[in-house]
C-alpha cells in the first residue's frame, strides 16, 4: 500500500502537575503510523502558548530541550501527512493564531470540501494566510467568529466546516476536543492522573497509560479545563460516514475504531476473502505489515500454511537521505526482501490491501517469482477503488486509480498474477458489521456530502 497515504493523528492532554509535552510527545510516537511528514506540539502554562514543530518524525522533531521549554499543564500533538497543502514547515501543525480572546491552536485530521469558499471570506475581512492548509483556515475562522467565548466561536464555526475533521484545540487554560458530524476519522477520550486525554486513535492511550474511556462522538464538542470535562452537541449528527478504510490499512491493528479492534476486523476480511476467492495453494503470505492480520483470516479460513515470504525493511522510507540512481532503480527491493528458502516451487496467496494505481503490485509479484514461486495468487481484502477521497486521505486522482478503467482480468495481466480476488462490498461490510455507517465513496462514488470532483491538495498553493 505505498501508494495509498495515511492521514494525520492529533492528540490533547489536560493534566495539571503532569509533564503535558512529554505525555503528548509519546502520545504522538505511538501515532506516527498517521503521518511522517512533520510534527508539532503546542502547550498552555494558563497565560501563554508555548510552540515547537518542524519537519520529520517525532524522534527527529523533539529533543529535551525542546520538551522542558513546553510547559504547562495543557497541551494538543499533531502527527502529519498532507491532504491539503504540500509537505513544508510552513504547512506544520499546530496552528497558532492570536485574536481578541488571546491565543489559540489547533491541530487537525481530515479534510475540508469547501476550503476555497472559508479561504475567500478570510480574505475579504483582511486575514493573511501563513500557509496553503485546511487548517489554518479552520483556526482563523474560529478566532474571527463572533462570540464573547472561545466555547461560543467554536460552536459557531463548526458548522461551517464541511467534510471531515477531527480537531483538537488549546487556549492557555482550556482543551478543546471536537469530531464532525460524520464522524469520518477517529478521535476518543481517555482519563490519565486525574486529568484527561484525547488521541485519534485508543493505541496512543494505552501508551501513554491512559484508560479508555469512550470514542467522541460525531458532531460533539468537549471542553476540559478546570472544572473538569463538558460535553455539548454542536452539531446534529443525521447518520454516521465512518472511514471504511481505517480498518482495511489506516488505523494500528491495536486500536478500537467503533468499538471493535482492528485486528480482529482484519482477520474477519481475510476469512470472507477465502470463502470469496479459494485456491489451491501451498502458503498464505502477507504484504507486510498492514496486511498480515488478514493474510492469517485468509489462512485459516481456507486451511493454507501461513507463512512470511516478504520481509519489510520498515525504516525506507522514513528517511530524509535520498537513494542514488542505481537504488532508485532496485525499487521494491529497497522495501521487502523475498526468501526463497519459503517460497521456491510453491503455489503462494499474496494478500494485500488494495491496489490503487497499480505500480507497486507488480515488482512486488515479480520478486516472488525471482524467489521461485511457481505460481501467484493475489488476493485484495477490499473492494476496487475506483474514486477518489476528498475527506482526508491522498489518494490519487480518479484517472491515476487502475480500477477506475481497467476491469479486474486487465488488472490481472497488469500486475503479473496467475489469477486476481477482490473482496466484495458486501464481504467488506459483513465483516465490520452492522452496527454504524461507513464511507464507501471509493468503492461506489456514494460520497456522503458533496464534495468538488477533482479537487487537487495544492489548491490553495494554485490559489
Amino acid at each position: 500500500m505505498a501508494e495509498l497515504h495515511e492521514a494525520c493523528g492529533v492528540f490533547g492532554i489536560y493534566a495539571p502537575g503532569v509533564d503535558v509535552a512529554r505525555i503528548t510527545f509519546f502520545g504522538l510516537y505511538a501515532l506516527q503510523h498517521r503521518g511522517q511528514e512533520s510534527a508539532g506540539i503546542t502547550a498552555g502554562d494558563g497565560e501563554e502558548l508555548h510552540t515547537f514543530k518542524a519537519m520529520g518524525l517525532v524522534v527527529q522533531v523533539f529533543g529535551e530541550d525542546d520538551l522542558a521549554a513546553l510547559k504547562g499543564h495543557v497541551a494538543i500533538g499533531h502527527n502529519r501527512y498532507s491532504t491539503t497543502g504540500s509537505s513544508k514547515v510552513s504547512n506544520a501543525q499546530p496552528f497558532v493564531v492570536d485574536s481578541d480572546l488571546g491565543p489559540f491552536a489547533l491541530a487537525h485530521n481530515g479534510n475540508l470540501v469547501n476550503t476555497v469558499d472559508l479561504a475567500k471570506h478570510l480574505e475579504r475581512i483582511g486575514e493573511e494566510m501563513e500557509s496553503t492548509t485546511d487548517s489554518e483556515i479552520m483556526a482563523r475562522t474560529i478566532a474571527n467568529s463572533p462570540g464573547l467565548t472561545w466555547e461560543d466561536r467554536i460552536v459557531r464555526s463548526l458548522p461551517r466546516f464541511h467534510g471531515a475533521y477531527s480537531l483538537t484545540m488549546v487556549t492557555p487554560d482550556t482543551l478543546f476536543v471536537a469530531r464532525d458530524p460524520l464522524g469520518v476519522r477517529p478521535l476518543c477520550i481517555g482519563k490519565l492522573n486525574g486529568g484527561w486525554v484525547a488521541a485519534s486513535e485508543s493505541c496512543a492511550l494505552d501508551t501513554v497509560g491512559a484508560t479508555f474511556i469512550r470514542e467522541v462522538e460525531p458532531g460533539e464538542l468537549i471542553i476540559i479545563d478546570g472544572d473538569g470535562l463538558r460535553s455539548i452537541q454542536a452539531m446534529e449528527s443525521r447518520h454516521r460516514a465512518t472511514c471504511i478504510f481505517e480498518f482495511i490499512y489506516f488505523a494500528r491493528p491495536d486500536s478500537a475504531v467503533n468499538g471493535r479492534l482492528v485486528y480482529q476486523v482484519r482477520q474477519e476480511l481475510g476469512r470472507h476473502l477465502a470463502r470469496e476467492y479459494p485456491v489451491d495453494a501451498d502458503i498464505v503470505i502477507p504484504v507486510p505489515d498492514s496486511a498480515i492480520p488478514a493474510a492469517t483470516g485468509y489462512a485459516q479460513e481456507s486451511g493454507i500454511l501461513f507463512g512470511e515470504g516478504l520481509i519489510k525493511n520498515r525504516y525506507i522510507g522514513r528517511t530524509f537521505i535520498q537513494p542514488d540512481q542505481r537504488l532508485r532503480n532496485l525499487g521494491v527491493q529497497l522495501k521487502f526482501n523475498p526468501m526463497p528458502e519459503m517460497l521456491a516451487g510453491k503455489r503462494v496467496v499474496l494478500v494485500d490491501d488494495s491496489i490503487v494505481r497499480g505500480t507497486t503490485t507488480p515488482p512486488v509479484i515479480g520478486l516472488l517469482r525471482k524467489a521461485g514461486a511457481r505460481e501467484v495468487h493475489m488476493r485484495i481484502c477490499a473492494p476496487p477503488m475506483i474514486n477518489p477521497c476528498y475527506l482526508g486521505l491522498d489518494t490519487a486522482r480518479r484517472s491515476e486509480l487502475i480500477a477506475s478503467h481497467m476491469t479486474v482480468e486487465e488488472i490481472r495481466q497488469h500486475i503479473g498474477a496467475d489469477s486476481l480476488g477482490y473482496l466484495s462490498l458486501e464481504g467488506l461490510l459483513a465483516s465490520l458489521g452492522e452496527d454504524a455507517q461507513y464511507c464507501r465513496a471509493c468503492f461506489n462514488g456514494d460520497y456522503p456530502i458533496p464534495v468538488q470532483l477533482e479537487m487537487d491538495k495544492l489548491v490553495l498553493e494554485e490559489r
